[in-house]
């Protein structure tokens, strides 16, 4: 899990930025593992959101209660399930889905709970991985992988190819993605051709199959 500190001139991280561009003013928003409140101050201020947001460290919950956000304690894996279907118009995963133990249920939960899912995560398909693997044989640390593979919390790591795989297998829609170089600038469209291969990161913006949310 990356929490790289590029920041854009509002302040946040770039790909935050994306994620805040990507959802309405006024809306009801959880933020899943939302560290110290980042994006959810954020929305607040650019957007005001009626913002939510849950996060295992405790720490980051005090944190974000500190400034004055809405943030309890809780586990993406087991604790969505507490809420009712369609209490939020976004639910946003940054840079967390590979440190859940089951990402499918996850995200079949954020869609149940969320009439929109925003996802990101770090491409374990970028060509210096591959490099990586093939040179020396060992699991890679990049710029967006800084963890060794012993100590680190992410425990699914996936490329995008494979993210658009689920979301077939699952019936999700993916309404935009975008694929994100390791300072957090956009660099291709995620559903294009070469985007598995040259995008570090990615940002996904997803909705249930059926008739087109608002």
């Amino acid at each position: 899990m990356s929490r790289r500190d590029n920041r854009a001139g509002a302040g946040i991280r770039v790909d935050l930025q994306l994620i805040a561009d990507m959802i309405s003013p006024g809306a009801r928003v959880l933020d899943i593992g939302c560290g110290e409140g980042t994006l959810l101050d954020h929305l607040n201020r650019s957007k005001q959101v009626d913002g939510r947001g849950i996060e295992l460290s405790m720490a980051g919950v005090r944190a974000a209660v500190a400034q004055g956000l809405s943030v309890i304690q809780g586990d993406a894996d087991t604790d969505l399930k507490d809420y009712p279907p369609g209490a939020f118009d976004y639910v946003v995963l940054s840079q967390t889905l590979q440190a859940t133990r089951e990402p499918r249920h996850v995200l079949e939960q954020m869609l149940r709970i969320g009439r929109h899912a925003i996802v990101s995560f770090p491409n374990f398909g970028h060509w210096r991985v591959r490099l990586s693997l093939l040179r020396h044989g060992r699991m890679p640390v990049t710029e967006t992988l800084t963890y060794q593979w012993h100590d680190t919390p992410n425990i699914h790591l996936c490329t995008i190819s494979d993210f658009h795989v689920l979301c077939a297998e699952l019936g999700i829609v993916i309404e935009r993605a975008i694929s994100l170089n390791a300072n957090g600038r956009p660099r291709y469209d995620a559903s294009g051709r070469f985007a598995n291969l040259l995008g570090e990161q990615a940002v996904f913006l997803l909705r249930r199959a059926g008739p087109k949310a608002d």
